[in-house]
């Protein structure tokens, strides 16, 4: 049952990072545009977390969840680098 519920914060979560880029790439400042990445880097943690918190062990979807994790470090790591160039 906790992954249903796990399953569907990493849903929110993921499509937040989604929206937000979105939204950054429409701001009408600079400052709305750090803001709206600064929304996508913290949603993008929080995608690693609940996928992390899966249970899948013992399952064939190991492997991909540690690409999904490293995915997220991807985008938190572009974003974080965003966040610093604009500052």
């Amino acid at each position: 049952m906790s992954n249903v519920e796990d399953g569907k914060q990493l849903l929110n979560s993921s499509g937040s990072v989604g929206a937000n880029y979105i939204e950054a790439n429409e701001a009408l400042s600079k400052k709305d545009f750090v803001l709206r990445i600064k929304i996508c880097r913290k949603e993008a943690k929080e995608s690693q977390y609940w996928i992390k918190l899966l249970d899948i062990s013992g399952r064939d979807q190991e492997q991909e969840c540690k690409e999904l994790i490293q995915e997220a470090s991807e985008l938190v790591n572009i974003f974080g680098s965003i966040i610093r160039k604009c500052e």
